[in-house]
């Protein structure tokens, strides 16, 4: 394979720089943990410390993943495609959360975690109109998605919270299979290096 056969199979496969997600994943993590408004994370300057350390983090990331696999953008189609997903996303999550189960008059008021059925939607609306469901993706955010509708939740949307905790564990796990993925089909840092 030379060269150009590899820089367009690395761009085709930029989706699957997965430790972005394990960073935003833990950022999730901690949003939800300084909601609760327990222990450290009731500190302002422990959780803006926190978010600084993943700031630090995601920018290893990106080098880590520039070094290893060089520089590659996804295709302008997928960039345009996330990137809408991006925009309708968080609108979508919001009204979602508030129909199914929230305080305002027009609410269903379901016994459901809105925050785990609108991220785990989102995300596999976007992955599954950008670079097609795999496998991992469909367990992951599938399992969030089955965990966020069982009913056995507080009404109200009380239980959001813990819905955002859980989506920021899926966001852990589906980044680090991206990653695992990328790395098998690539091979390992050392003879990414060496092409």
């Amino acid at each position: 394979m030379d060269r150009k056969d590899v820089d367009t199979a690395v761009a085709e496969n930029t989706h699957l720089r997965g430790l972005y997600g394990v960073t935003a994943g833990l950022l999730a993590v901690v949003a939800a943990l300084s909601n609760a408004d327990r222990g450290p994370f009731a500190q302002g300057w422990f959780v803006g410390a926190l978010a600084a350390v993943l700031a630090l983090a995601t920018l290893g990331v990106w080098v880590f993943y520039t070094r290893t696999f060089g520089r590659a953008t996804p295709s302008s189609r997928d960039s345009r495609r996330m990137l809408l997903w991006i925009v309708i996303g968080v609108p979508v999550v919001i009204a979602l959360s508030m129909l199914l189960s929230s305080k305002v008059p027009w609410s269903l008021d379901l016994p459901v975690n809105t925050s785990a059925i609108a991220i785990a939607l989102v995300m596999l609306l976007a992955v599954g109109s950008t670079v097609g469901i795999r496998l991992h993706h469909a367990l992951v955010y599938g399992a969030l998605l089955v965990v966020g509708v069982l009913p056995v939740w507080e009404r109200g949307g009380e239980s959001g919270n813990t819905g955002l905790l859980l989506a920021g564990i899926a966001l852990v796990v589906g980044g680090l299979l991206d990653h695992r993925l990328l790395v098998r089909r690539f091979g390992s840092s050392t003879s990414a290096g060496a092409v």
